[in-house]
């Protein structure tokens, strides 16, 4: 008498079970969604050795800097009759530059536009990777850029190491310190410096390798010196 209704009850469970079954199969997708939706990881920072890897002597600067550059300036008052197109490069603290140019004492703030065009390039690409490898957002802090001959007669009596036959003098050249940077957001998060240098040294290498400047890593000044190559 009570086998048919010990037979429907099976059949009941049976069902009750493959519409469950069913259920988890719909929400499957759904949580694969959710784990694709997790961020990449930030690509992560190569501390470089900028000292053993940017050895570039001055005479290779030097020759690059006549390439391209600018016939050397007796006294800053020449500047104005300079007859090939140079780029300033300093003023008002902007971030809608990628660099900051600090307050120089023995340069000006001009470039020939080829190496104005690299020192725009190393900014944007140093605040890109900055991104990628999900650090704070910086700029790099530029120390050193046209120099007279009467600036580097009045460095070479402050600094002994001071070249006077300086490819700063041609308008090609530039540094950048690996010590300062400019954050910002103040009230954001702080990046380290040690990061910073590296990502740094990273972006220069780049621009190394695709022969868009010589650099040499100066231990005293504390900065890349670099000159822009003709490409």
């Amino acid at each position: 008498m009570n086998k048919p209704f010990s037979v429907s009850l099976v059949l009941l469970s049976f069902l009750l079970i493959s519409c469950g079954s069913g259920e988890e199969r719909e929400r499957q997708p759904v949580e694969t969604d959710v784990a694709n939706s997790i961020p990449e990881k930030p690509n992560r920072i190569l501390y470089l050795n900028g000292n053993t890897i940017f050895k570039d002597l001055n005479d290779v600067h030097l020759e690059a800097a006549r390439e391209i550059g600018i016939e050397p300036l007796s006294t800053r008052d020449s500047l104005k009759y300079v007859t090939r197109g140079l780029v300033l490069v300093g003023g008002a603290m902007r971030f809608d530059e990628p660099y900051v140019v600090d307050e120089l004492e023995q340069s000006s703030p001009f470039l020939v536009p080829e190496a104005a065009e690299l020192l725009k390039d190393i900014g944007n690409a140093f605040q890109d990777s900055l991104r990628n490898k999900h650090l704070p957002a910086y700029s790099i802090i530029v120390t050193s850029v046209l120099r007279t001959d009467a600036d580097v007669s009045t460095l070479s009596t402050r600094n002994i190491n001071a070249s006077k036959a300086s490819a700063h003098r041609y308008g090609t050249t530039f540094d950048i310190t690996y010590t300062r940077f400019e954050k910002h957001d103040d009230e954001g998060p702080d990046a380290r410096e040690v990061d910073l240098k590296a990502v740094l040294t990273e972006v220069l290498r780049d621009f190394r390798e695709q022969e868009r400047c010589y650099i040499k890593y100066e231990v005293k000044q504390a900065c890349f010196h670099i000159t822009a190559r003709k490409h």
